[in-house]
């Protein structure tokens, strides 16, 4: 298998389509059609290393409870429970984009960084975006002030046996809450 070129089908802000020329493990010529955020598909340029956005997993410490989010998500037509979560800054390091995010979507303090994941990649045939895991510890009140006119997000604080009975989640919000429920720690 390899990458030969990749062709920009559309010019947008903040998503692209590109037509992937590649050959497959027989030798022919195949082509793919991917979504990115980079100017150039990751499987060209060969930056797989840093991602393009961050989901924060915050433990709000004073209360001993983890903290999701409850946000519109405009591909569902309806609210999805998860973490906050955005994109990484021209610039700008994982741990100043969760501190970032974090503060203007819930409106808490991120006060310590427990653990980073590497780049993970959720839907792989359709994209090379990639978010990293960030483990948080957190305090102050939960505020929506810093939010901007497109988001909808509800902040909302838990402990574990609520975790355990919340069932609409996104995958990675199911995975993080399932064992928070589980061992009561993150």
């Amino acid at each position: 298998m390899k990458i030969k070129k990749a062709d920009k089908l559309t010019d947008l802000k903040w998503l692209n389509m590109f037509e992937v020329a590649y050959v497959d493990k027989n030798g022919r010529n195949k082509s793919w059609q991917i979504a990115t955020r980079a100017r150039e598909p990751k499987c060209v340029t060969g930056r797989f290393t840093n991602p393009d956005a961050v989901v924060i997993v915050p433990f709000h410490t004073p209360e001993n409870k983890i903290v999701i989010t409850r946000e519109y998500r405009v591909p569902l037509a309806d609210y999805e429970y998860g973490f906050p979560a955005g994109l990484v800054d021209d610039g700008e390091s994982i741990e100043q984009a969760a501190r970032r995010e974090l503060k203007e979507e819930t409106g808490l303090t991120l006060t310590r960084v427990i653990d980073i994941s590497p780049p993970i990649y959720s839907s792989a045939g359709m994209t090379d975006e990639s978010v990293v895991m960030v483990y948080i510890e957190c305090s102050g009140k939960p505020s929506t002030a810093l939010n901007t006119a497109s988001e909808a997000i509800e902040v909302e604080l838990i402990s574990r046996s609520q975790a355990s009975r919340l069932c609409e989640f996104d995958a990675k919000a199911w995975l993080v809450l399932s064992k928070f429920a589980h061992n009561g720690h993150l």
